[in-house]
Order: C-alpha cells, then structure tokens, then sequence
C-alpha cells in the first residue's frame, strides 16, 4: 500500500443493508404496538364511568380539602334545607271545636297539617309541625309559619261556608304578611273552590297569640280551611284538596310568584 492512499470504511453488503432496513421496521412496529397498547389500557381504565364516579368524585374532593389535626379529612357537607313552621291548630291542648258525632276540630287540624308537610317536603323544605302552644314558638324562624284551623261544628246559616285567612296587624314587615295572606287566598280557593269568607275574620286570628312569640323575622299567618259544618265533606274527605291549597299557598309566597290583582269571591 503506497503511503497517498487513505483508509476507508469497506462498502456494506447489500445482505447487511436488507438486515439493517428489516431491524428499523421491526423497531418502528415494535414502538408502534406498544403505544396502541399503552392507549388501550388508559382508555380501558379511564372510562367516563369510572373518571366521574361518585367514589372517583369523592376522592378528589376529599384530596382538596384541609385535614384535621389528627390526619382525618372532612368531606364538605351538604346546605342545609329551607325550613317552614306548621301549627297544628289546638294540637296538644284542646279539642277545639267538637262535632255532635264526635269528630273534633283538632283531628282534623291534624291530619290537613301533616299532609301539607308532606307536600312541602317533597318540594325540598324542612317542616316543623308545632303544637298549639309549643315551647319552640319562642323566637322561632323559618321562612314562614302557618297555624291551620278550623271552623264551628254547629250550623249558623247557608252563609256559614268558606275559609278565612288574617296575619298580624303589627307585622315587622306588614308588606310580607299582606303578600302571604294574599297568597294563601287565591291558591287555596283555586284548589278548593271555597269562598273567602272575609266578614268573620275575628281579633281572635289578627292577634293570634303566635304572631307575637316568633321572631319577628319570620311571617306567619293564620288560616281557618273551612267550617265543619257545611264544608265538612271537604274538609275530612277531601283533605288532599285543603292540603294542596294550603302548600300551594305557603309555595306562592316563599317563591314570590305572580298573584292575580283581582279580589278572591266572597259569600
């Protein structure tokens, strides 16, 4: 070898260039399997269902938030329900009025009371039934509260048929009351189809000894469903009716809905 000449690499077979092309297409199927699998595995355990959870849910939350003192986490709990107060009239103090067959005012009372409650409570409230003069009527507050009565037994005359509604004439908020009593007017009677009968509204309902135990953020209104005489039918077999004009009543007020301008009818 003369000393001008340089070395060089030897030229590659053309057997070593079709291994060295089949090795980088092996290698690029190979990264390619293995990405698709990689793919399906996430996909497989990343699924909406298990992403959004409820368990899933929870975790994150739990993860979000501050631990105690001693390592626990507390989850955050939910807001607690809007809360609405029900007196039942003469509950766990007298009968009331009482019927020549038996039948009392306050078992009547009763029974309207603790189906408003449930229609109230299907709506999303809380609702407390109170007795006639329970010690919680003291300072209480709720969005609203609604003592429920009736009317006499004995017969007075054909006019002797209807309900009656009244709140206080010293309401803190006289605005309120009006507004409540107006839509306890218009829902009951649209449900029932009884009269207001507005001419014996008593002092006995416009200072009905509640009004002035509440807390005076809470409105409340008194409504008499009915007279147990003429409208007895109503009143005991009808009570899904009275309950429905009742909630309906008590709905219209908390949820500030439209009330019509013109007068509930009279007897």
């Amino acid at each position: 070898m003369s000393q001008n000449s340089t070395l060089s690499a030897p030229p590659s077979s053309p057997a070593r260039r079709r291994v060295e092309r089949s090795f980088s297409v092996w290698k690029a199927l190979q990264s390619v399997f293995s990405v698709a699998l990689l793919m399906a595995t996430l996909f497989t355990l990343w699924t909406p269902a298990n992403v959004f959870s409820n368990d899933m849910m929870d975790r994150m939350i739990a993860a979000m938030q501050p631990a105690d003192p001693n390592g626990a986490v507390t989850l955050p709990t939910s807001s607690p329900r809007p809360r609405i107060g029900l007196v039942a009239g003469h509950w766990g103090n007298d009968s009331g009025a009482v019927c020549a067959d038996g039948l009392t005012e306050e078992s009547v009372n009763v029974k309207i009371t603790s189906m408003v409650q449930e229609l109230l409570f299907k709506e999303g409230y809380d609702v407390d039934v109170l007795q006639e003069f329970d010690d919680r009527l003291t300072g209480y507050r709720s969005l609203a509260l609604i003592s429920i009565h009736n009317d006499s037994c004995d017969y007075i005359n054909d006019q002797a048929t209807g309900f009656k509604v009244a709140a206080t004439l010293s309401s803190a908020f006289p605005e309120r009351a009006s507004r409540l009593t107006a839509c306890l007017s218009q829902r009951y009677q649209a449900a029932t189809g009884m009269s207001f009968h507005y001419n014996t509204v008593t002092r006995d309902m416009t200072e009905y000894h509640a009004f002035n135990e509440i807390h005076t953020d809470t409105t409340a209104a008194i409504i008499e469903t009915g007279f147990l005489n003429l409208d007895r039918e109503t009143l005991t077999n009808r009570t899904d009716l009275v309950a429905q004009g009742v909630a309906s009543g008590i709905l219209c007020f908390i949820r500030n809905e439209d009330v019509p301008t013109a007068p509930v009818s009279t007897p």
